[in-house]
């Protein structure tokens, strides 16, 4: 009787084992994730700051909205001001 008793915690806990492996698994790449959405946000302001640069300022005001939404919107993050906000030709 004892040993059915060990039988099940051993499973047990092998389970609550493959639980957090699984949850750490899906959490890594939700990190993996996040850090390449804000790569991708990091190359928009680049293009924001050339575009406004080169006095393209109705494209990178669009372009500045859409970074906007997606950094509150998406994921959930207080918007940042980029160059081209902030400026007085736009």
């Amino acid at each position: 009787m004892p040993q059915t008793r060990r039988r099940q915690s051993s499973s047990t806990s092998r389970q609550s084992n493959n639980s957090k492996s699984e949850t750490q698994k899906k959490q890594d790449e939700a990190d993996r994730y996040r850090r390449a959405a804000e790569d991708a946000l990091q190359q928009l302001d680049w293009a924001i700051g050339y575009l406004h640069g080169i006095k393209k300022t109705d494209i990178s005001k669009a372009l500045a909205r859409n970074r906007s939404f997606i950094r509150r919107e998406l994921m959930g993050q207080p918007e940042e001001p980029v160059p081209s906000q902030q400026t007085q030709q736009t």
